[in-house]
């Protein structure tokens, strides 16, 4: 925790903030609070987290042929606690830096109106109920990878952040995870097919984050945020990168369709969706600048939500609404 305490000039800074958030905020205090902890727990950007999970969940369960409803809104909970604890914990390690940079010095915790404390507190409060939620009610491996995603995105992942570029491989192990958690929930263990979607989600990752640095470049350089796009003046680099990853990305697309999670309908559209996110990151390629860097971000963020859509609607879907659907098996393609 230390290690990500800010030099004085974020101190310097924290009154003028705080003064800032208090003259513009006109809002009733009521909201306000509501507002804010709805932003600490990153309620927003955690429901791609939930998609994932769902979808683990939901392909798991065809897998072995049957679905418990009951089964995937307490994964979902369970999970939906421990991604708000640990966005909140995250937020509370990163509240010095988030005052050096433009982007995040409005934040609660920066801006003095949540007291760093009280964020603590409700941090751990979130986390232990998640996986309460995860122990009692799904199974002891969703649990567990449940944990190790937690410690690897606080312990080890957020402040690699400020020491090294390898921090972008690291989270993407962590954002990687939420698959295998509703794959676990569902069968209580880790079939090949699960692995599938755990690559998909984790070669995606890199694209995406990659984007985002390079839109807020310099208010990473102003918090010392160790990122490819930061260190790469011309760009140039980061957009070989970007094709590079999208191009994997989209091979890796293809491989829920050898191990039989879906056919020919999932397979065209992880072409086209695939063609569309590498023709996008080689525009930026052409000529790094950041609305192109943006369109890179919107493209990752249509790319996953659609790709899974089309994943279930091929194969899971179609097994789990068929009532006398058993089993498909291992190397057998889903209808």
């Amino acid at each position: 925790m230390r290690l990500l305490e800010a030099p004085s000039p974020a101190r310097s800074r924290q009154p003028i903030l705080e003064k800032a958030a208090d003259v513009g905020d006109v809002r009733p205090v009521g909201h306000r609070v509501w507002a804010d902890w709805f932003e600490l727990t990153k309620a927003r950007l955690n429901m791609l987290v939930l998609c994932s999970v769902a979808l683990g969940y939901i392909c798991g369960s065809a897998w072995q042929g049957n679905i418990r409803w009951s089964g995937l809104a307490w994964v979902l909970v369970g999970t939906a606690l421990l991604a708000a604890g640990s966005a909140v914990m995250n937020q509370y390690q990163e509240r010095q830096l988030d005052a050096l940079m433009e982007r995040t010095r409005g934040r609660p915790l920066p801006a003095g109106r949540v007291r760093p404390v009280t964020a603590l507190r409700m941090g751990v409060v979130l986390i232990l109920a998640g996986l309460a939620v995860l122990v009692s009610a799904t199974t002891p491996l969703a649990a567990l990878l449940g944990a190790l995603t937690v410690a690897i995105y606080l312990v080890v992942y957020t402040p690699l952040k400020t020491r090294t570029t390898l921090n972008t491989l690291i989270g993407a192990v962590a954002g990687a995870l939420p698959p295998l958690i509703g794959w676990s929930a569902a069968t209580g263990q880790l079939d090949s097919p699960a692995w599938s979607l755990f690559l998909i989600q984790f070669l995606w990752q890199f694209p995406h984050f990659w984007s985002i640095a390079w839109l807020y470049r310099d208010d990473y350089a102003r918090a010392g945020m160790k990122m490819v796009p930061v260190l790469d003046a011309s760009g140039r680099m980061t957009g070989r990168l970007l094709v590079n990853h999208t191009l994997v990305l989209t091979c890796a697309s293809f491989s829920p369709v050898l191990v039989g999670l879906c056919g020919t309908q999932y397979l065209i559209a992880a072409v086209m969706l695939g063609a569309m996110f590498v023709v996008t990151s080689w525009w930026f390629l052409l000529q790094p600048e950041k609305q192109r860097a943006r369109y890179v971000l919107w493209m990752s963020l249509i790319y996953l939500p659609m790709l899974y859509l089309f994943l279930i609607a091929d194969g899971a879907w179609a097994v789990l609404i068929t009532p006398s659907a058993t089993s498909p098996g291992p190397g057998m393609t889903f209808p």
